[in-house]
């Protein structure tokens, strides 16, 4: 099956679930507050249905436009914008018959479960695949820069050892993208001292130009010989499989950022070469470089396990029990939430140039892997759970913050906005709504034909 179709399949199955499961957050208090449901439906039926079927007083089904999907609740001014009913006389099944506190709980319900359900999927994966992490102060040599130029905007080096961003010890080697992303400092360690540099106000910027190059930072590799390539100049040399580079000219050259230098330096020359054999022994014998700065071997791609054996860093694993994994899920749904929060508000700073990286529905398709894995997808599902959970409680008229914050200013003051002002809050938020969409998915328009 295509990678494309995979993602695609991902992407509907995820968002059917978060869009079912947020409907039902209103519909089922909506019931219990004896308030009528007219519609339950995923997806948009605009002009009409793929299915629907009415059981009771409500209509279910399924719409042909895949933007999102909705609960009509009666006596309520929403997205169906059906001011007809509003002008007769309040029914007691109709929302805004309802008391305040009760229609709050009813617009709160959608947000709720889905950011339970970020956290029950964290529970159930920290059960059952628990942790497995690099720690970062396992990198006893530091970090490999893999693209200087990034490096060279955030003020980091090829050693240095990332201590803490924004005064928050790193406790992982994969965390450092997004916090270097959400940070405003780093604290390194470069030659045994600790220095403290800014984050460019623009660095997610940078990141974006080339959106391949994000992971600019790798562990650094070890120069590991797999064999001697066909046509080599060197197969005159003592090199055997997963030789280990230790020194060249007598100087440390373990790693690859250390090799390739040097080799540089010594085109069309022959050069002396410490490795540590298969078996552990330690040789010395000669080599040439070619005119290119090439040795003409293969490298050997080590597995994050053997560099681990090699003492190139560690590989933690930390496993949960059921009531373990519960407060591993909580506090592991309110960091990505947190993270999420930092995120939206450098989008919302122009200075940083993140709102370049807004993206639509094929951004959000493409997080998912292009094979089928079962913890892939359910993390990011959680993810995008989350997402939409903060969303939709921004204070925002359309969205279900809007209709929250409407409410809360009822509760306060004791005056009910009037139903002409909320329909015309409902139309500005909807306007809002269709112009980010259209941004969102224009910025994955201009990327895929631009870059």
């Amino acid at each position: 099956m295509s990678p494309i179709v995979i993602q695609i399949i991902q992407f509907f199955l995820s968002l059917s679930l978060l869009i079912v499961l947020h409907e039902l957050g209103h519909f089922i208090p909506a019931k219990i507050f004896k308030t009528r449901v007219e519609k339950f439906y995923l997806f948009f039926d605009i002009k009409y249905s793929l299915f629907k079927k009415k059981i009771g007083e409500t209509v279910y089904g399924i719409g042909w436009l895949p933007l999102g999907g909705y609960v009509k609740i009666s006596g309520m001014i929403d997205e169906s914008m059906d001011t007809e009913a509003m002008k007769e006389e309040p029914k007691p099944w109709e929302f805004r018959s309802k008391p305040a506190w009760q229609r709050l709980i009813i617009m709160l319900g959608g947000v709720t479960v889905n950011f339970i359900l970020a956290v029950i999927i964290y529970i159930g994966m920290s059960y059952k695949y628990g942790e497995e992490y690099i720690p970062m102060d396992s990198l006893k040599d530091g970090v490999w820069v893999t693209e200087q130029n990034i490096g060279d905007k955030a003020g980091i080096q090829t050693g240095d050892k990332i201590i803490a961003v924004d005064g928050k010890k790193l406790k992982s080697f994969s965390s450092v993208f997004i916090e270097l992303i959400n940070g405003n400092t780093v604290t390194l360690e470069r030659n045994g001292q600790r220095i403290e540099k800014e984050m460019p106000v623009d660095f997610i910027e940078t990141l974006l130009e080339d959106e391949e190059k994000v992971r600019f930072l790798s562990p650094r590799r070890p120069f590991i010989v797999s064999e001697i390539s066909e046509g080599s100049h060197n197969t005159d040399a003592a090199f055997q499989a997963n030789d280990e580079v230790l020194e060249i000219n007598g100087l440390p050259s373990v790693y690859m950022d250390q090799v390739n230098p040097i080799l540089e330096a010594n085109r069309n020359k022959e050069i002396t070469l410490t490795v540590r054999r298969e078996n552990g022994t330690i040789e010395d014998f000669t080599a040439k470089v070619n005119a290119d700065g090439k040795l003409g071997v293969g490298l050997g791609a080590l597995t994050m396990d053997a560099f681990a054996e090699r003492g190139y860093l560690e590989i933690a694993t930390q496993e949960y029990s059921f009531f373990e994994a519960i407060p591993a899920g909580i506090n592991k749904g309110v960091e990505t939430l947190g993270s999420y929060v930092k995120q939206l508000k450098k989008i919302f700073n122009p200075s940083t140039g993140a709102y370049k990286g807004v993206g639509g529905f094929a951004a959000i398709g493409k997080m998912f892997p292009d094979t089928w894995n079962w913890a892939a997808f359910w993390s990011t599902t959680a993810l995008i759970s989350i997402i939409l959970a903060f969303m939709n409680i921004l204070p925002i008229p359309a969205l279900d913050g809007g209709h929250v914050m409407f409410l809360l200013y009822e509760m306060v003051s004791g005056r009910k906005p009037s139903d002409k002002f909320l329909e015309y809050a409902q139309m500005v938020g909807f306007f809002l709504l269709i112009a980010l969409l259209l941004f969102a998915n224009g910025n994955d328009i201009y990327k895929a034909v631009f870059k």
